[in-house]
């Protein structure tokens, strides 16, 4: 965090009271990470939950692999080639905030993000498809419980995680190029694997992030440098969030 050196700080190397103003601003950054990723995550949910319901909500049956009941907005959702604009849209968006966050003003990167989280919402409506609601919700708090208790782990910890984060980022390549190779060999066993594995990685990676939002804050930064952060720190911390629960559905989900 800048300047500031917690060890000089326990050492009483400063004074009290501006490690109270750095912890208070600190706290105040941090809450605003979380509130832009919750709002984001409740952006996603209610529009994935609004897509299905548009889609044919109650009255879609699915049956031997096969979806009847779908409204024309369903057909054109979950069918044809809108799920791949919808995945080729949101990656786009997220590479042009990360590497335009710097000139953007808080209120737009702010915008675009909650238009990423809608977006994602209309991609994982489909879930509602696959797996029942019960599942659903149930695999949301479990999600929501092990992303808090490893956030908090990295946030608190005094253990630098930078090497873990090195080898967690090799393990989300290794998952991605297994996720491409299993879409032309629609293995279940592999699949299972890169679930497990995506959990793990997942959990790893909410702790490091957490740790580096942390260590991105700086006690000079203006209103306007710490917005863009909190926000890029929201977005890093909603994908941890979403990826993980994706993996625990594949993992525990009830099918339908």
């Amino acid at each position: 965090m800048s300047d500031f050196d917690r060890n000089i700080a326990a050492r009483g190397g400063y004074a009290a009271d501006r490690v109270a103003a750095i912890d208070a601003g600190l706290r105040a950054y941090m809450i605003r990470v979380y509130n832009y990723m919750a709002a984001g995550i409740a952006f996603t949910g209610v529009t994935a939950w609004a897509t299905y319901q548009a889609a044919g909500g109650d009255a879609i049956r699915v049956a031997a692999g096969r979806v009847s009941g779908l409204t024309p907005f369903g057909a054109m959702v979950f069918n044809g080639v809108t799920p791949i604009v919808l995945m080729l849209v949101t990656l786009g968006l997220v590479f042009f905030i990360s590497f335009r966050i710097h000139r953007l003003q808080p209120t737009t990167a702010f915008t675009l993000f909650s238009v990423y989280a809608a977006l994602m919402g209309v991609a994982l409506s489909s879930i509602f498809l696959a797996y029942t609601g019960v599942s659903i919700t149930r695999v949301f708090f479990i999600t929501a419980a092990t992303f808090g208790a490893m956030s908090l782990w990295g946030y608190t910890t005094q253990r630098d995680l930078s090497g873990m984060g090195s080898f967690l980022m090799m393990g989300l390549i290794g998952l991605i190029i297994a996720s491409v190779v299993n879409i032309f060999l629609a293995s279940s066993a592999l699949q299972f694997i890169i679930s497990a594995v995506g959990v793990l990685v997942f959990v790893g990676l909410t702790a490091y992030d957490t740790q580096q939002i942390k260590e991105m804050y700086d006690v000079q930064d203006d209103g306007t440098v710490g917005s863009r952060k909190a926000i890029m720190g929201a977005l890093r911390l909603y994908l941890d969030f979403l990826n993980l629960f994706i993996m625990l559905l594949q993992l525990v989900g009830d099918r339908r």
